[in-house]
C-alpha cells in the first residue's frame, strides 16, 4: 500500500521546574540557597532515511511527544534534559505546518534533518534569585512548555523520468515491460491509483528510475479525476516521457491527447511544463496506428519513437532515447 500524505501532531518536551533548596551543613546554621535548574525538554526532529519507504506508519500513529526535562535538585544539581524524539521519514518528503501552510523543509538527502518542535527551557532554581537584598529566595521557575504543532507530510517520488499519459495509454504496461515493477494492468481506465516506481538497468552502469503516474484527464490540475493528487510527484523528475496511444481504437485523437497532457502540466506548474521531454507513440502493433503516429510526429515537429508496450517492440530503443535525453539534461546543468 502506498500512502503519500500524513498529518501528525508533535509535542516537544516541557522544561523541568527549578528547585527551591537550602544548604544544610554541619556548623552552618543558615546555609544559602542551592536549588538547581530544571533540565531542557527534548526536541522533535525529522530525519530523511533511505530505509523509510512510505508514510504508512505515520497514518497509523499520528501523535508523537519528546521527553520532558527533569526537575532541578539541591546542591545546585541541574535536572537531566529530556530525550529528543527522532522520526525517520522517506526521502522526498515535504514538511508543512498544517496551521499556516508554510513549508518548513524538503527532505531529499539521507541524514538530512530538521527540528520541527523545540523543547522548553528548564526553570531556574532559587540559587539564581539570590541577591544582596534577598539572601534566602524561596522562588523557583516552572519549566517552559515545549512547542506543539500539527504537521502535514507529503511524499513526492524522486525519479529520473515521469511517465505521463491519458488513462489506458499503456503506461503501466510499459513500466512492467522495461523494469521489475509489477503495476496493476487492466483495460479499464484509472487502473493505476498510486504512483509506481520502476528501475531500468540498460547496462552495468546505466540505471534509470521511472515514475508511472496515474492517468491524467482534462481538468486534472484542479483535482478532476485522480487530479493533482499525483501531479506533484512528477515535480521532482528530471524529465518527462509523454506516452500517447496512436491506435485507431484510442478514445482521444493522438494530437488532442498530447495537447491535453501538455496543457494540464502547464496549468499545474509552468516550471514543470518547461522541463525537457520526449514523446512516444504507443500501441503501434495495431493495424492503422502508423497514421496516428505520423500525425503526432508532424504536430510535435520531431522524431517520435514507435513502441508497443504490450509486445515489447521498440521499447529498448525508447529507453536508450530516454538515456540520451537525461544525458542532455545533465550536460545543461553543468
Amino acid at each position: 500500500m502506498f500512502l503519500d500524505r500524513a498529518t501528525i501532531h508533535v509535542k516537544a518536551g516541557d522544561g523541568g521546574p527549578g528547585c527551591v533548596s537550602f544548604r544544610r551543613e554541619k556548623y552552618v546554621p543558615k546555609g544559602g540557597p542551592d536549588g538547581g535548574d530544571g533540565g531542557k525538554g527534548g526536541d522533535v526532529i525529522l530525519v530523511g532515511s533511505e530505509q523509510a519507504a512510505t508514510l504508512l506508519d505515520f497514518n497509523r500513529r499520528p501523535e508523537y511527544a519528546a521527553g520532558d526535562g527533569r526537575p532541578g535538585s539541591g546542591s545546585n544539581r541541574t535536572g537531566r534534559d529530556g530525550d529528543d524524539l527522532v522520526l525517520r521519514i522517506p526521502l522526498g518528503t515535504a514538511i508543512f505546518d498544517e496551521q499556516t501552510g508554510l513549508q518548513l523543509k524538503d527532505i531529499t538527502e539521507d541524514g538530512q534533518a530538521v527540528t520541527v518542535a523545540r523543547g522548553g527551557r528548564g526553570g531556574k532554581g532559587n540559587t539564581r534569585f539570590k541577591s544582596a537584598t534577598n539572601q534566602t529566595p524561596r522562588t523557583a521557575e516552572k519549566g517552559e512548555e515545549g512547542q506543539a504543532r500539527a504537521l502535514r507530510l507529503e511524499l513526492r517520488l524522486i525519479a529520473d523520468i515521469g511517465l505521463v499519459g491519458l488513462p489506458n495509454a499503456g503506461k503501466s504496461t510499459l513500466l512492467g515491460k522495461v523494469s521489475a515493477a509489477r503495476p496493476k494492468v487492466s483495460p479499464h481506465p484509472f487502473t493505476t491509483l498510486a504512483p509506481n516506481l520502476g528501475i531500468v538497468d540498460l547496462d552495468v552502469v546505466t540505471r534509470i528510475v521511472i515514475a508511472d503516474m496515474p492517468g491524467l484527464i482534462e481538468g486534472a490540475h484542479t483535482g478532476k479525476g485522480l487530479g493533482d493528487e499525483f501531479l506533484r510527484h512528477i515535480e521532482r523528475t528530471r524529465a518527462l516521457l509523454y506516452l500517447v496511444d496512436v491506435s485507431p481504437a484510442a478514445e482521444t485523437d493522438p494530437v488532442d491527447a498530447f495537447e491535453t497532457l501538455r496543457e494540464e502540466i502547464r496549468l499545474y506548474s509552468s516550471a514543470l511544463a518547461e522541463r525537457p521531454y520526449l514523446v512516444a507513440a504507443n500501441k503501434t502493433d495495431v493495424e492503422g496506428a502508423e497514421q496516428g503516429a505520423k500525425r503526432l510526429e508532424e504536430h510535435v515537429g520531431t522524431d517520435v519513437p514507435r513502441v508497443s508496450a504490450l509486445t515489447g517492440q521498440g521499447v529498448n530503443t525508447l529507453m536508450w532515447r530516454v538515456k540520451e535525453l537525461l544525458d542532455q539534461v545533465d550536460g545543461a546543468q553543468i
